[in-house]
Parts: C-alpha cells; structure tokens; sequence
C-alpha cells in the first residue's frame, strides 16, 4: 500500500499549454504534486528568481520541447540559486538530446508524454530521495526586528525599508519587509507598491497560511518581500495568537523580518516587540521626540521587556545638534545602538523613485553600517517571548 507522503510543491514552466494540459491530467493519479504556478511562458531569469523565492517549490517542472535552449538557461540558473529546486524536465517524447543537455544544466530528471503514472511514481521517489538530507535538517528560525517610534514621523518606516535593502545587498538572504501599521503604513506608497493583498490578509489567514497563499500576499521590491499595509485602514484588534502564527511563519521562510509598528505605546506595536529578537525606538533629537522617547524607555522597562532586545536609535542627527551622544544616553538610562544622519537630499530621491537609498551617500553608509552591525554575531539563543502585562495581552 502506497504511504501518504506529502505533495511535493512545484513551480510549471510549460509554454506547450498541450503539453501541460496532458501533464496536469495525471497530477490526481500521482497525488505527487502540488503546482503552486503555471508559467505559460519562460520568463526571464530575473522573473524566475522573485518566484523561486517567493514560492520556495521543492521541485521545478519546466517544457523542453518548446525551445530547449531556453529551457537549458533556465535551468542552469535554477540551478545555481542558494534554494535551488529538484529540476525535472517535459517533454513530449523521450528525446535523447534533450535528456542529456537537461541533466547536464542541472536537471534531476526527465518525463515524457503520456507520463505514465508508475515512471512518474518511480522519478517522485527518487526525488524525495535527493531531499532527504534537506529535509532532515530544519533551518535556523529566521530574525525578527521591529522598529517603532515614541512620536509619528521620527523616521521609523525609513530605516526599516533601507535596513531592508542594505541587509539583501550585503548578505543575499532572504528578507521580508513587514508593515504592521494597520492604520497608516506607509511603506507600500514609499516603494510604489501596486498591490491589493496586505498584512491585514495574512493576519486573517493566520491558520492557513501556505507558500501559495503566501506568494499572493506578498510583493516583491529590488530583491525584498513586502508585506504592506492595507489600503483601508484597519481599526480593529488583533490577536495575539494571530500575530504570533505569521511572525513564526516568517521565521521559518526568511533569515530576515523586518517588522514596521505604530508608535510603541499602541498595544499591537508592544505585541509585536514581544515577539521580536532585536527592537528598535527611533527617535529625534527634537525635544517633544525625546520627551516620547524617554516615556517609552520607561514604559518598556515596566512592562519587563530586557534592555538587550530593545535599543534606541537617533534619527536625522545633524552635527549641530546640541545634546551629544553621552546626554542622550543619560537622558534615557540606557545605550543609544546607532545615529542615522540627516540626508535630506539623498532620502527624498530615494522616495522620489520608490527604491533603496544611494549606497554611496552618507545616509546609505550610515544605514550599511547599522545592517552589518545588526548581523554580526550576537548572542546564540533566540529571544523567548516577552509576558505582557494581563491589561495588554487580551485580544
């Protein structure tokens, strides 16, 4: 009797709609696949990197027959990502050439029209073979960082978006880019986001959440995904259980979560840092934002969160400011992790074209710097979530 393995999840490349028509009929019998997208072109090479990544299918299926040239590239390239997919390739009969050149790109195997139901079986189990060793070792969790504010506009939106940026360039890990205001996030119109799925969904969805749900909420941005903000603000709870779910979901699908809250003293914002690793309260140097600030400092410290996860950070820090690094740190009792400068110029043209900041401007190194400081190595252990106070965990 057959065991009751689980669908491997797949990603169809198949110009030939006949060809995948003929194909997808024998996917019921087989119980072996689960195609999360049908391409009905070959994209370009860029194009089939945002999905990879954003699906993350254990195998790829992709036409010969149409060019074989074009399929070659394909698969070489699929070939050579860090998360690279087991490779099988169509065709429309058993053609000696294009056999060879598949598996000599990187294909693992090679099925044939009619796609007989035993042969498939006999290449499912040799491919879930050549997972084995993946997956028998689970991935580290992913990081989770929160940035917030005690006063709106401190600049919290801004770092997150650029450490985003900085942190794929540097690293070429996977990011997400999480938009967590549910009132007025604004990342989505700082990146020139055209997308109707948001955070909001996915929160809904907490208790479903799979790869193909996921790749529909989620945009992609230079490299990054993003979660944005919904259109329509949202004024109604959430619970934490909903949160906790898509953030552990994140965890195990990105090495980097980057998560953009309301001012901290919002309930959802302090829920959101409870289940973070690292978090961070943006502030100015202007004295309403430090008055914030030094209340949120203290609010946090209440409520029993470690000083290890939650740091300060100095927004737009001209040189002319008055109170210097060591009164800031008096001010607030605790240590100032990083000072971003005022780059007005450079910023506004990074809005202007919804893109990451100019690498060579001042407030790109600044925010490179706070990226390479965030991934060097720290403690071990991942933080445990933080027991809120019982006024502030209820849904």
């Amino acid at each position: 009797m057959r065991a009751n393995l689980p669908e491997l999840t797949a990603l169809l490349i198949a110009p030939d709609r006949g060809l995948a028509d003929t194909f997808l009929a024998t996917v019921p019998l087989t119980h072996a696949f689960q195609v999360l997208s049908d391409l009905k072109s070959y994209p370009p090479t860029q194009t089939l990197d945002i999905r990879i990544r954003q699906l993350r299918p254990d195998v790829l299926l992709i036409d010969l027959g149409s060019s074989l040239d074009s399929a070659a590239e394909l698969i070489k390239f699929a070939a050579s990502l860090p998360h690279a997919p087991q490779i099988v390739g169509l065709h429309n009969q058993n053609d000696s050439r294009a056999i060879l050149l598949s598996l000599r790109m990187g294909a693992s195997e090679f099925l044939h029209a009619p796609f007989d139901v035993e042969v498939q079986r006999e290449a499912i189990s040799r491919l879930r073979r050549l997972r084995q060793p993946e997956s028998d070792s689970l991935p580290d969790p992913g990081t989770v960082v929160v940035f917030s504010s005690a006063k709106p506009g401190a600049g919290a939106s801004t770092i997150a978006i650029q450490t985003a940026f900085a942190l794929q360039r540097a690293s070429g890990k996977r990011v997400l880019l999480a938009d967590l205001d549910l009132m007025g996030g604004t990342i989505g119109f700082y990146l020139k986001l055209n997308h109707s799925q948001s955070a909001l969904q996915a929160l809904e969805s907490a208790d479903q959440l799979s790869r193909s749900l996921w790749a529909n909420l989620v945009a992609d941005s230079e490299g990054i995904d993003v979660l944005p903000a919904p259109d329509v603000p949202f004024a109604g709870g959430i619970d934490a259980s909903r949160l906790h779910a898509v953030i552990e979901y994140a965890r195990m699908n990105y090495e980097w979560i980057l998560v953009d809250v309301p001012v901290v003293f919002q309930r959802l914002s302090l829920m959101a840092i409870s289940e973070s690793d690292r978090a961070f309260l943006v502030s100015t140097s202007e004295l309403p934002s430090l008055h914030l600030a030094r209340k949120a400092v203290n609010l946090l410290d209440q409520l029993g969160f470690p000083k290890d996860r939650f740091q300060v950070m100095m927004n737009r820090v001209d040189k002319r400011d008055e109170l210097g690094g060591a009164e800031i740190e008096k001010l607030f009792n605790c240590s100032v992790h990083s000072r971003i400068p005022n780059d007005y110029f450079s910023l506004h043209r990074s809005v202007t074209l919804g893109q990451a900041v100019d690498a060579h401007s001042e407030l790109g190194k600044a925010v490179a710097g706070f990226a390479a400081k965030l991934s060097s190595k720290g403690p071990e252990t991942k933080a445990k979530n933080v027991e809120l106070k019982p006024a502030l965990a209820r849904a």
